[in-house]
């Protein structure tokens, strides 16, 4: 069996924030061609194809619409982070000589589908399996991440000033990123002052809803010498299911990050403190401090005051959710393909006005669910 290196050859978005009139196939096409254009590579060459959420026969019936018949396909659904996991997945395919090219692609028209009337904010499922036993006490999806929320500040003293910081500094970076979709400077006292959704989230301390779609393709590395761009090397990568139920969750202040991200860096052979930019799944504010905890950035309990001073904004220590994230960027659904074309970017010194000076290794983590799942991927501009 071969063993080969892989890279990130090609990344793009297509168009993102308000799309009236399109579906999520023209989406999910506009994404996948911008990114070959990216990679510099004809559709002809792509032999693997991921995708989730769309179509009967997922991901077939998008290859169809997208002209392919690819010889490696995945359509695994752990929720938002779906795509660091499919990662992985094509990561490995490509190493051990199953596919040669991967396009991964996703699109998704949820903030019209909203106002449309088309679906609900909230899940609406729950008659069935083991959700029928939270559901008749309307546990909705921002209900479980805020009783989780407030368990850490329960045990560790953690603040809503602390949470508030997360959404400011993400607005500070979609102030620099002109592709986002709100870039209106906001403050602590802004995010506190909003109406309460679900204690001790108020709606700034919520993501936004969007229309959108990404896309990126994985690459061998005897095909880099054919691509456009430079190489984003993918270096290490782990993936951890830990609950849907909230009574199976062992611990609320602790996420599947604990096990999928100290797997991603012992591969990698990369310790946190060489990280120069993370991608972190932000939904709700709570998951980024939790989650800079249980990727080893921080100790445990100590998420609140790493995020506090501007650390994770423009400039700080470890920028964090440097295209302004779910939280204030772009939030079409399962937001995770998203966090790869941004740690990308920044790794090949793309991002513009929000580049992270000198960023050579990015930690992306993708959390699915009310962390439910977890998939984190090690990338670096250098083998």
């Amino acid at each position: 069996m071969s063993s080969r290196q892989v890279a990130i050859v090609g990344v793009a978005l297509s168009d993102c924030g308000r799309v009236d009139g399109a579906t999520p196939y023209a989406l999910h096409a506009q994404a996948a061609r911008r990114a070959l254009d990216d990679a510099g590579l004809p559709r002809t060459r792509i032999d693997g194809f991921a995708s989730a959420g769309l179509g009967t026969l997922a991901p077939a019936e998008v290859a169809e619409y997208l002209g392919l018949r690819p010889r490696w396909v995945d359509s695994t659904s752990v929720g938002g982070g779906t795509w660091e996991v499919m990662a992985a997945h094509a990561a490995d395919a490509i190493a051990a000589g199953h596919a040669d090219a991967v396009l991964l692609a996703y699109g998704s028209t949820a903030r019209s589908d909203l106002k449309r009337g088309l679906r609900a904010a909230n899940l609406s499922s729950g008659n069935r399996g083991p959700a029928q036993f939270e559901a008749p006490y309307g546990h909705t999806l921002i209900a479980k991440y805020a009783m989780a929320a407030r368990r850490h500040m329960h045990e560790y003293g953690t603040t809503p000033e602390q949470l508030a910081e997360v959404a400011v500094a993400a607005r500070r970076h979609a102030a620099r990123n002109p592709g986002a979709q709100y870039r209106d400077p906001i403050t602590v006292d802004d995010v506190l002052g909003e109406p309460m959704i679900a204690d001790p989230f108020t709606r700034l301390h919520c993501c936004i809803r969007s229309d959108g779609g990404a896309a990126v393709i994985l690459a061998a590395a005897d095909l880099v010498r054919d691509c456009a761009r430079p190489p984003v090397w993918v270096l290490g990568t782990g993936e951890h299911v830990s609950h849907v139920t909230m009574s199976e969750w062992p611990d609320f202040t602790v996420s599947p990050a604990a096990v999928s991200g100290p797997l991603a860096f012992g591969r990698a052979g990369i310790r946190p403190d060489e990280i120069d930019v993370c991608e972190i799944y932000d939904a709700f504010t709570y998951m980024v401090p939790v989650a800079l905890e249980d990727l080893g950035f921080c100790a445990k309990g100590e998420g609140g005051a790493f995020v506090a001073e501007g650390r994770i904004g423009p400039g700080g220590a470890l920028p964090t959710n440097t295209d302004g994230g779910g939280l204030s960027a772009c939030h079409p659904g399962m937001r995770g393909l998203f966090l790869l074309v941004e740690a990308v970017r920044q790794l090949r010194g793309e991002g513009g006005e929000r580049q992270a000076p000198g960023a050579r290794l990015a930690c992306v983590s993708g959390t699915g669910g009310w962390f439910c799942s977890n998939g984190t991927m090690i990338l670096g501009a250098d083998r």
